[in-house]
Order: structure tokens, then sequence, then C-alpha cells
């Protein structure tokens, strides 16, 4: 293991043990400061990410990246207004999970309690940087960030600014702090710091969460890619469906609750698809579809590869499907277990949908859009997990945590 990784993690050990006792008026009080410090160094973040994202440009990265890379002042704003939500929110540390007195006079409470150090490896975003540490810090949390090379600069400079202020706060400063080193030996020494490391959580392509999961010898919280669905179901309220249908796809094609593939019920086919395929293409969506869809203009025919792809830009996989069943069946192959979405308007229907479709979300007559964090209320999140031990969806506030049992007696023995 590296030195480095040795030094920089025992560290955030000392500060979790500090930030573990917290009380929820220094966390937020911290994360009202981090915010503010964020705001007040804007100028410095954007000039460090301006570098970042010329320099991916000359390297030529896709749009789709940088468009997760490039930081402006709204953006930063954002991030700020996202700690303070999160300050906002309910301390989950010391929630009663359950209690009891035993029929020996035993009080027994399980607890919610940090994990300790987190460790978060993440790809071209530096939007996450702000998020994971904010959500580690109020969940008691310290946090050791990896984030791409591509984003160095703008990590540096957030991190920077976030040190700072948890410093300003009375709490310590290595409560968070950037993983040191070049290439790919300092993330692998993070996957293998057993014990120094309570967790691991990786976000971003299929390749890097893949090597993460079978690489790493700290416990992994899986996030997924995502592979999400929207299906029109033959009850569809079409104008209802054609606006889902856009705004899953359209609304921002670089992040994972974007709708990646259209289902669509042959009975609404013949008036659907010449009025989903006309407006998609409109909005500059390339679509890739089944005999159906490749009768219409301009329309990809489909491969077997299409089904699974997570674009992550202006392109949707389509299909004509014969029943609910059908949907579900092509769902449960394709799907990556993210987010899958019916506009119906037959409350059966959507009924077995929701029970058939083993997704970490799924939306009745709502946009894929929804699958957030945020938008569930629950803060800024670290990622989404498809997994399903321990958390599953949004990995908000609670699910930072673990928990331990805390028993009082008076002088029981056994």
């Amino acid at each position: 293991m590296s030195d480095q990784i040795v030094e920089v993690a025992t560290r955030a050990r000392d500060a979790a043990v500090v930030l573990a006792q917290a009380t929820r008026s220094v966390k937020d009080a911290a994360l009202e400061t981090m915010a503010q410090a964020l705001l007040d160094q804007t100028e410095a973040i954007v000039a460090a990410n301006a570098e970042d994202v010329a320099a991916a440009e000359r390297s030529g990265t896709p749009a789709h990246l940088i468009d997760r890379l490039r930081l402006d002042t709204a953006r930063v704003a954002a991030m700020a207004q996202g700690l303070r939500e999160v300050a906002g929110l309910p301390d989950p540390v010391g929630e009663v999970l359950r209690g009891s007195t035993l029929p020996n006079g035993l009080e027994l409470r399980q607890v919610r309690v940090p994990f300790g150090v987190v460790g978060v490896i993440y790809e071209a975003r530096p939007n996450v940087t702000a998020d994971a540490a904010g959500i580690c810090l109020k969940s008691g949390n310290a946090v050791l960030l990896r984030g791409s090379s591509s984003a160095l600069r703008s990590n540096e400079a957030v991190v920077e600014a976030l040190r700072g202020a948890v410093e300003a706060a009375g709490l310590p400063a290595d409560c968070i702090a950037l993983v040191p080193g070049d290439g790919h030996e300092p993330v692998k020494a993070l996957m293998r710091a057993r014990g120094l490391v309570d967790v691991l959580i990786p976000r971003g392509g299929a390749g890097l969460i893949r090597s993460v999961v079978e690489e790493s010898t700290v416990p992994v919280i899986e996030t997924g890619v995502g592979n999400c669905h929207v299906y029109v179901d033959a009850a569809a309220d079409l104008d209802m469906a054609l606006a889902i249908v856009l705004n899953s796809k359209t609304q921002r094609t670089s992040v994972c609750n974007s709708a990646e593939s259209l289902l669509v019920h042959q009975d609404v086919a013949d008036e659907f698809l010449p009025r989903v395929v006309e407006a998609l293409q409109a909005a500059g969506v390339t679509i890739h579809g089944d005999e159906a869809f490749a009768a219409v203009d301009d329309v990809v025919p489909a491969t077997d590869d299409d089904w699974d792809t997570e674009y992550l830009g202006l392109e949707i996989s389509a299909a004509v499907v014969p029943d609910l069943d059908a949907a579900i069946a092509h769902i449960r192959r394709h799907s990556s277990g993210h987010t899958e979405a019916i506009v119906t308007g037959s409350q059966s229907a959507a009924r077995r949908f929701v029970a058939a479709v083993d997704s970490a979300a799924v939306m009745v007559n709502a946009s894929t859009r929804f699958t957030d964090g945020g938008e569930f209320g629950f803060g800024a999140e670290i990622g989404i997990s498809t997994q399903k031990l321990h958390a599953r969806g949004p990995l908000g506030l609670p699910e930072m945590t673990s928990s331990k049992y805390v028993v009082t007696g008076d002088g029981h023995v056994r």
C-alpha cells in the first residue's frame, strides 16, 4: 500500500473520530461555512475548471463528458446551495432505529452511526467533490476523494475551499481530503486500504465501477450505470407520454437518470411513433429503432448492442412491443437496474409494472430524471445504488451510516 495513502487515510481516520462526536449544530455551521467558501472562491474555482475543460477539449474528449466536467458561476452556486440544503436536513447520527426492554431488564437500542472513513472514486464531475464532502460531513464521515485526472485542477480548487472552511468551523481539515498521487496506483492503494478506509463508493462509467467492485478489498457500495427505459402503454395519454419521453431523454443527456431506451405498445404505435420520432429528431436525438421505428424516416436500424447501451448523449434505442409483459421482459433483460418509467392511465398496468420491474426506482407517469437525491428531498446525493444490500437508489444521509447496538444495564451479568 502506498505510504501516501496510508498517511492521508490515517489522518482521515483521526479526523473521523472527532467528527463522529460533533453535534448537529457544529456540522451544520461547517456546511454553511463550506457553502460560503465556494461562493467566495467561485472565480478561482471557475478559472481552475477552465484549464481542465481546455485540456479536455484539446484531447478530443466527447461533448457529454465535457458537459459533466464544466463549471460556471451558476453551477458553483448550485454546489453551494446543495451544501446548505444538506445543512437543513435532519442529522441521521444517533437516530434510534429500534429499541426495547428485554425480559431481563436490559435496555436495547439500535442507533445510526457513521461508517468512519468513506472513499469516493469518481469521474469527470467536480460537483461530486462538494456533494460527497457535504453528505459525508453531515453523516459524520471523513471522506477521501479521488476524482479523475481530467478534473484535477477543479477538484483541488474546490477541496482547498472546503478544507479551509471546515477548519474555520472548528473541525479537522482532514475530514475532507483528496487522494494524492498520479495514475492508477493511488486508486489501487485506496481500494486495498482495508482497515483504514471503511467503505468505497465508485461513481462513474461501467468500467470504473466494475474495476472497483472486482479489485477492492475495502467493502464497496456499488453505484450503477443508467440504461433507463420509458414504456408507453396502450392506456397512455399520448400528450403526457410525449412530454415524459422528451424530458427523460433531452432535459440533460449526460447523466445516469436520462432515458436511453423507449418502448411503445403496438396498440398506440401507429399514432405515437410519427409524433415521438418527429419530436425527438427535432431535439437532435438519433433514434436506433427496431423494424417498426426504422420504417420511419431517418431512424437508424438498431443492433443488438443498442438495447444495452448507455448513450449519455442525444441517442436513444426504441422498439414497439406487443404488450405489457413483453415490455417488462425487455426491461428485465436489458436494464441496468437504475430507473424505469411507465406512462399509462391504467392502474392495473401500473401495479403490474411496478411489481415486476426490478430496478432501484420505478416511475409511474413521471420522467426518469426525478431519480435524484435532491429531487427526492434527500439533499445532494453521492450516487445511485443499483445493488440490493445495505442501500438502493439515491445515497443520501441515512444510507451513509451503519448502526450499532447500545445495551444499558444495571449491573446485569449473564
